[in-house]
């Protein structure tokens, strides 16, 4: 089985942070992973500068992306407004972060639902009024899925219902994030269950995991059992939400393709790589915490990744 890795560091990873990485250290960081396999990077995100300057070359990004062969260069869009700018700037796919807790998205993007269902619609139209060749792929991203750190418990049925919304806004897809780390395995399972049965198997591909309480890899696990074949996660595991208090932790890059590849599932990364990308971050990010077991620990001796058996 194939497996898509969509690295969301460059986004997730560098906005949960305060300091800035330099535009050349983001493009070699890109280049590098392109270079070990990956065929999907959230590049950033089209916010005002002032809310996140550490993602303020998200255009510059992109265009360099661009020049990658094979890749698809992705971007968090927050509003229409956003969307223009990732359409000029050249992006492959869009991201519409839509908080099923109603209290985090008035903290994370100031909009209701009602009115951030007003601008997947907005976006639809901008890209519809597109050449096909040339309309990125549009993602509804159910962000706080799995609960909220502000709200609590979030409701099942909210998460279907307001996932039915975004598919009938014109949205090609909708995904699953576990944007503050609450997520346990039986809940994966229930809540994709639920949406593949709403909106069928093509409306839901991929999951956003946080491993806040260390169960972002038993949570892909789970994720796997129930047909989903794409998986977000952060080099070093940078990344969390700045608009959720105590909500840190992405899913470690290195971590998650070492459990795949020795599973037997093919990421098309070459795992040796993907570990020196980490000096990049070092000298980039001087002191900043980075994350993983295997880089700590190593490859096993003898190990044979299934994407180079299967070469």
């Amino acid at each position: 089985m194939n497996i898509l890795i969509s690295e969301v560091g460059p986004r997730d990873g560098l906005q949960s942070i305060d300091r800035i990485m330099p535009l050349e250290a983001k493009k070699a960081w890109i280049d590098a992973q392109a270079a070990a396999g990956f065929t999907e990077i959230e590049v950033g995100s089209f916010v005002p500068a002032r809310i996140l300057p550490q993602l303020a070359d998200t255009a510059e990004l992109v265009a360099h992306a661009r020049g990658i062969a094979g890749m698809t260069v992705a971007v968090l869009v927050p509003n229409l407004k956003g969307a223009e700018a990732a359409v000029a700037a050249g992006a492959h796919k869009l991201t519409l972060p839509l908080s099923v807790s109603e209290t985090h998205s008035l903290k994370n993007v100031r909009r209701t639902h009602a009115q951030m269902l007003d601008e997947a619609r907005g976006i639809v139209a901008l890209l519809r009024s597109l050449a096909p060749a040339l309309r990125p792929r549009f993602e509804g991203g159910l962000s706080t899925a799995f609960g909220c750190t502000i709200e609590g418990a979030v409701p099942a049925d909210k998460v279907v219902r307001i996932a039915e919304q975004l598919m009938e806004a014109g949205c090609d897809e909708v995904g699953l994030a576990d944007t503050t780390g609450y997520a346990n395995p039986a809940q994966v399972k229930d809540l994709v269950r639920r949406i593949k049965s709403a909106l069928g198997d093509h409306a839901l591909s991929g999951l956003h995991l946080h491993n806040t309480r260390g169960l972002g890899l038993a949570n892909v696990l789970a994720g796997l059992d129930v047909g989903i074949t794409t998986f977000d996660s952060s080099l070093g595991g940078l990344g969390g939400c700045p608009f959720a208090p105590g909500a840190s932790g992405n899913i470690v890059t290195e971590d998650l393709v070492f459990m795949l590849e020795a599973m037997g599932l093919r990421t098309g990364i070459d795992l040796p790589k993907l570990l020196k990308v980490r000096d990049i971050l070092r000298a980039a990010l001087p002191g900043e915490a980075l994350y993983g077991f295997t880089p700590d620990a190593g490859l096993p001796l003898g190990f044979q990744p299934a994407t180079i058996a299967s070469r």
